[in-house]
């Protein structure tokens, strides 16, 4: 029901409207006519309830629906034996079940997560995926597992195996920005800004930023919307920015660019990105700074020199394999290597996309990593450049998973709004978000107090890595960097139990790129490896000679 109201108005006030106005009609019913007395009795506690609603923080909800959103959680008390009659299981629903959101919520509000009488998974059905236990389990002193990114470089940044994915201000509220930033402060974590650039928000709170640098250069352009070194450089050396990620392309929407409409063009929002208020904002499917694989290594380096020495790398859903090639190929001619590598799998995006973008372009989170992952050892490059993810990472088994399929850490967008209160609505490009997380208009956010959301971030945070820590422990290992493909079990289709280490074909030892010959390795490196080529990111008819050590 919040769902279809959302979509008309916003009803923070007009609940209390009604019903101090039911409230004074019952008064003048008692005074003129004698009656009403329940009727008196009944509006006077609905103001009152409506009152406090308005007055608390922890459920954003009420805050903008006060009495309204009371039926949410009344049908969230009686709606688990609904729905096991009627209507659906925890398994159920996308793009995230309602367990997985279940489990979001219990960690953020510190409540305990554990559920008791099994599981309600299938354990007998194709694709289920387990971690393999060892009889040696280890005990360990903390949680907070990290990795270092740059290590060779002026400034390296010791990260969280678990950080805020790419989500920019204007597609989240000021107050959303503001509590995970926060969060993340607390937490010791990173949070990437998105490519709508550093707004006031994400400096307020002093929590470790990643800089995303896209198409349209927010934060660091020219006026005909082209890059500008020096706008780059006052940013990229604030102490606040740890590493510089440059954008490719996105999971949402991979290949396809974007605009922003003039009229959410706030103030606020241009100053961010360094553009006119109240002009579109366009974000170009691809980058004016470079037009071919070897310039964009230059650009990387650039960028890094500029950043004065910060980790600098790049962010790309897997689209076609040649032009990844054509991107290795392009760092051992030039002997330049980004920092690290975020692989966007193509079931992930919290912004709005056209429907066919969302279903049927860019490789999945799986494929694209392995094939990231793969192409680096095969060239000997693994060693020098560390990988993120992100797609759909919200349990501590999400993130093992992730890392032993080649990962080094591993990003969450989706987990995090849930953590600061998102439903799920699925309304986020509309601006008429219920509880303040992605929009811009001032009464929705101020259901979204900062204070009470960034613990929920903090909280979820914590407690995901205290859950990766027990995994990590069971399997009987020091580190999830230790989980290998070989300790996840998947049953495949014809009911075999094989683990991913022998499902997974396209696993290369190292340098075989290079010394091997090339007849014996999977198809995609036979056919289309000798076809890229680092001066060009199109698919060659044949072999270009390769450019002078």
């Amino acid at each position: 029901m919040l769902h279809y109201l959302n979509t008309i108005f916003p009803v923070r006030y007009t609940a209390m409207g009604l019903s101090c106005f039911g409230l004074l009609l019952s008064i003048f019913s008692l005074v003129a006519f004698g009656v009403g007395i329940p009727a008196f009795l009944l509006f006077a506690a609905l103001v009152a309830t409506g009152v406090y609603d308005l007055q608390q923080t922890k459920r954003s909800i009420l805050r903008n629906y006060p009495i309204i959103g009371h039926l949410r959680f009344t049908m969230e008390f009686i709606r688990p034996e609904i729905r096991q009659y009627f209507i659906e299981s925890d398994t159920d629903a996308n793009p995230f079940s309602r367990a997985q959101r279940s489990l979001v919520y219990q960690r953020a509000k510190g409540d305990p997560d554990k559920r008791p009488f099994g599981t309600q998974l299938d354990v007998h059905a194709e694709g289920y995926e387990w971690i393999n236990h060892s009889l040696a389990p280890t005990r360990l002193s903390t949680h907070d597992f990290r990795i270092t990114i740059g290590a060779d470089r002026a400034q390296p940044y010791s990260c969280s195996v678990f950080n805020i994915s790419a989500m920019s201000f204007g597609a989240l509220s000021a107050n959303a920005i503001q509590a995970l930033n926060a969060g993340a402060k607390r937490g010791g974590f990173a949070h990437d800004t998105g490519e709508g650039s550093i707004s006031v928000h994400h400096r307020t709170h002093g929590g470790d930023l990643i800089w995303e640098v896209a198409s349209g250069y927010f934060g660091c352009r020219n006026d005909d919307g082209t890059f500008n070194a020096d706008k780059f450089a006052v940013n990229a050396r604030d102490p606040q920015v740890k590493m510089i990620e440059i954008k490719l392309s996105q999971g949402a929407k991979p290949g396809h660019g974007g605009v922003l409409p003039g009229a959410k063009v706030t103030p606020e929002i241009a100053e961010a990105r360094g553009v006119p208020v109240g002009v579109d904002c366009v974000s170009p499917a691809s980058h004016s700074a470079f037009s071919t694989p070897i310039e964009m290594m230059e650009f990387v380096e650039r960028l890094r020199q500029l950043s004065g020495g910060k980790p600098t790398g790049i962010k790309l859903c897997i689209g076609h394999p040649w032009e990844w090639f054509a991107m290795v190929k392009a760092m051992l001619a030039t002997g330049i290597v980004p920092d690290f590598i975020v692989v966007d799998g193509a079931e992930g995006g919290t912004g709005a996309a056209p429907v066919e973008f969302t279903d049927h372009v860019g490789s999945p989170l799986q494929e694209g990593l392995l094939l990231v992952h793969n192409t680096l050892r095969g060239v000997g490059l693994r060693d020098k450049i560390k990988i993120g993810c992100a797609g759909k990472v919200v349990t501590a088994f999400d993130i093992a998973r992730m890392m032993a399929l080649g990962a080094d850490w591993c990003n969450s967008a989706r987990g995090f709004m849930f953590s600061l209160g998102c439903l799920q609505a699925q309304t986020c490009h509309t601006g008429h978000c219920p509880t303040g997380v992605t929009t811009q208009d001032p009464v929705r956010q101020q259901a979204l107090v900062v204070p009470d959301k960034a613990t929920r971030v903090y909280n979820f945070h914590q407690q995901t890595l205290h859950a990766l820590q027990e995994l990590v422990q069971a399997a009987g290992v020091n580190h999830p960097a230790e989980i290998t493909a070989h300790h996840i079990v998947r049953r495949s289709g014809d009911h075999k139990v094989q683990s991913l280490a022998q499902l997974i074909l396209t696993q290369l030892p190292d340098r075989a790129l290079l010394e091997s010959d090339l007849q014996a390795l999977p198809i995609i490196y036979r056919q289309t490896w000798p076809l890229a080529a680092p001066q060009s990111f199109l698919l060659q008819s044949e072999p270009l000679q390769a450019l002078p050590a």
